[in-house]
């Protein structure tokens, strides 16, 4: 066996363990139990699903898809999507151990989606907002050139009908395969987030699991109220980076919603089956 195909093993095996921690056990044959990943209790699939795939013994909550996330927030078919025409390139014609192309082929059949984030108009409990929402699922939820122009048109649709603007976060940060054309879009998206606050404009961030690098850096934590799923993972850099770098032990609950929360990082830690109820009361209490 070559180090080449040493490591593609590897990464196949890495994948299939990730597949397995989101969704349960799932084969070509349907499996009715699955097993906890955080606390190892055995559950019907159907019942961790009804929990709004959160653990019904530990509270360990899943990660889950952006469709997953609009059906569970926002108000049965008020969700209208915008700016699916704005598609992905490859400007660079980037190549590490596959093309960057190859690599947008496999995500888009993996998802279902054209990129890392879905854009559109909403609403929750009766309250009208704009809405951006990102999926880890599509290569990481990387921040690449269409995800910062798809979050800059929603923030100035946001600001042309005036209406309060949820970002939905779940990223590991900028796309390595569009060099500085990723990280431009901090900047852009930073830009396009100031300027909901100099109209007044309510900017509400929404930061799930995980939520690190680029993302962190520029629009998803520039809220008005940042809220944050319980138990998600949120930093810039990863944890044994930082360890690496400072050469100390950090706290078992380092980079934790509710490890930030303590610290004044976030405003709100919210369980999943609370959030519909959370952005509610803000919007209200903002007469929005």
């Amino acid at each position: 066996m070559t180090i080449q195909e040493w490591f593609d093993k590897r990464k196949e095996a890495q994948i299939e363990r990730r597949a397995k921690e989101i969704k349960g056990v799932e084969s070509d044959t349907p499996e009715l139990w699955t097993r906890c990943v955080h606390c190892d209790s055995q559950l019907l699939k159907s019942e961790i699903e009804e929990n709004m795939m959160v653990c019904p013994h530990c509270d360990y909550h899943y990660r889950i898809n952006a469709r997953t996330r609009i059906h569970q927030l926002f108000d049965e078919g008020s969700f209208e999507e915008l700016f699916q025409n704005v598609l992905p390139t490859d400007p660079l014609n980037f190549v590490d151990t596959e093309s960057y192309a190859d690599r947008l082929k496999k995500a888009k059949a993996k998802t279902g989606l054209d990129e890392a984030v879905i854009t559109g108009l909403a609403q929750i409990k009766g309250h009208k907002l704009a809405v951006a929402v990102m999926d880890f699922d599509y290569m990481g939820g990387s921040m690449g050139s269409v995800v910062g122009e798809k979050v800059t048109r929603i923030m100035e649709k946001a600001l042309e009908l005036k209406l309060p603007m949820l970002a939905v976060t779940s990223s590991g940060g900028a796309r390595m395969q569009e060099s500085a054309l990723s990280l431009m879009q901090m900047a852009k998206t930073s830009c396009a987030a100031g300027k909901l606050d100099e109209a007044g404009i309510l900017y509400i961030n929404l930061l799930t699991e995980p939520t690190f690098g680029g993302i962190t850096a520029s629009f998803g934590t520039l809220g008005d109220i940042i809220i944050a799923e319980q138990g998600a993972r949120i930093g810039f850099a990863g944890r044994r980076v930082i360890e690496q770098t400072i050469r100390q032990k950090l706290p078992e609950d380092f980079q934790t919603a509710e490890y930030l929360l303590k610290y004044g990082q976030v405003d709100i830690v919210s369980k999943r089956k609370n959030l519909r109820k959370t952005i509610a009361n803000i919007l209200e209490m903002h007469g929005m």
